[in-house]
């Protein structure tokens, strides 16, 4: 019997059911990823739903590593489905799978194939567009991060996570250039997609080309879902109850003050995904879980939870028709404008500040995507990859 499978088998007598906070806390993420993707203007954005510019750490910085920890989480129940299946099977499953999310990524960068130059639409340079992206790294996350728990189980896999950390930080200082190996103009993270990559298929908001989701950089990232598949067993063995909420809010207080001694060495930082960042963010990721623990399973409080089940049954679909549909807002133009901007101007900025109107807009767009979502859930429809 496989370690795994024991810790399954420990965890019966009502302990090995689906958690509701668990969730909860992934339609939470997915209703954070798409608010603060989508603000009426770039250029008016309250802080908390900025990103830090380089080292530091926002509210939004920790959406994103927080739905790696949620697919880890996810894991701690579907992989041991895969116990009594073939080796070749478990392999099919893992990288079809994968590869079904890296190429809904691409298409998501290539959608929908055309620009505007000049107000004329005009076929995309396919060969220009980037590479990676969010799915992109979900993907090779969720891909590695099987494997490893799979064939190493779970003591080997903490250690061997912590190894990514340590090697991380490592490749990081002596492969990045001197004085400031971890500026942006001199990481490594940069020098090793510049290797693999064109700079045209690397992401050029920083001014330059650099990908914050880029290969090397999802080393570490890893590490966020093997700490969601870890808490995912420890809730199971542990059940809904004080102790565990004590526990697992003692392990993200820990990690916490730990990520801030990392810091003055490799800072918090998310474009280069820093190994003191992931242990951050997953401190506060334990943070708010035992929050919900405590809130859903043991208080009972679930009503309010509602909303964010609507996002939770089917994250991927409701994430990535959030991306297409606002693409196609900014495509499809209405009197010379782009429609996006023409329903901003006239349905928010028309009446509020630029910061509220922006705002207001990326919360609307969010609601709309919950309507999608709750139709979906409501006529039962789950829609996996």
């Amino acid at each position: 019997m496989t370690e795994n499978t024991k810790l399954f088998k420990q965890a019966k007598t009502g302990k090995n059911q689906r958690y509701f906070s668990l969730d909860v806390l992934r339609g939470l993420t997915i209703a954070l990823m798409i608010l603060v993707n989508t603000p009426g203007s770039w250029s008016h954005i309250y802080a908390p739903f900025k990103h830090a510019a380089w080292n530091g750490f926002t509210p939004t910085d920790w959406v994103f590593p927080s739905f790696l920890f949620v697919i880890g989480n996810a894991m701690s129940f579907s992989l041991r489905k895969y116990e009594s299946i073939s080796e070749n099977a478990f392999l099919k499953k893992v990288f079809k799978r994968a590869l079904l999310i890296f190429l809904i990524g691409l298409f998501l960068n290539a959608f929908p194939f055309v620009d505007r130059q000049e107000g004329e639409l005009v076929f995309k340079n396919l060969a220009n567009m980037r590479i990676m992206g969010v799915l992109q790294r979900i993907a090779l996350c969720y891909l590695f991060a099987s494997m490893i728990i799979h064939y190493l189980k779970l003591k080997k896999s903490i250690i061997f996570g912590s190894f990514i950390l340590l090697a991380y930080w490592a490749i990081m200082w002596f492969f990045g250039d001197h004085p400031n190996p971890l500026s942006l103009e001199n990481n490594a993270a940069l020098k090793f997609d510049q290797l693999i990559f064109n700079d045209e298929n690397l992401y050029k908001g920083y001014g330059l080309p650099f990908d914050p989701e880029g290969l090397l950089s999802t080393l570490p990232a890893i590490v966020n879902v093997i700490a969601g598949y870890v808490a995912g067993v420890f809730i199971q063995k542990s059940g809904n109850n004080m102790a565990t909420v004590i526990k697992l809010s003692i392990s993200g207080v820990l990690l916490l003050v730990l990520a801030q001694t990392w810091d003055i060495w490799f800072p918090i930082n998310k474009p280069i995904w820093s190994s003191s960042y992931v242990l951050y963010s997953t401190g506060w990721t334990l943070m708010v879980l035992s929050t919900l623990i405590l809130i859903i399973e043991i208080f009972g409080f679930k009503r309010w939870t509602a909303f964010f089940e609507a996002f939770g049954k089917n994250p991927l679909f409701v994430y990535v028709m959030s991306g297409l549909v606002i693409i196609l807002l900014n495509i499809i133009y209405v009197n010379g404008q782009a429609l996006k901007a023409w329903l901003y101007e006239n349905l928010y900025l028309s009446w509020l500040n630029n910061y509220n109107a922006s705002l207001l807009f990326a919360t609307s767009y969010m609601l709309l995507m919950w309507l999608l979502g709750y139709l979906l859930h409501k006529k039962r429809i789950y829609i996996k990859v």
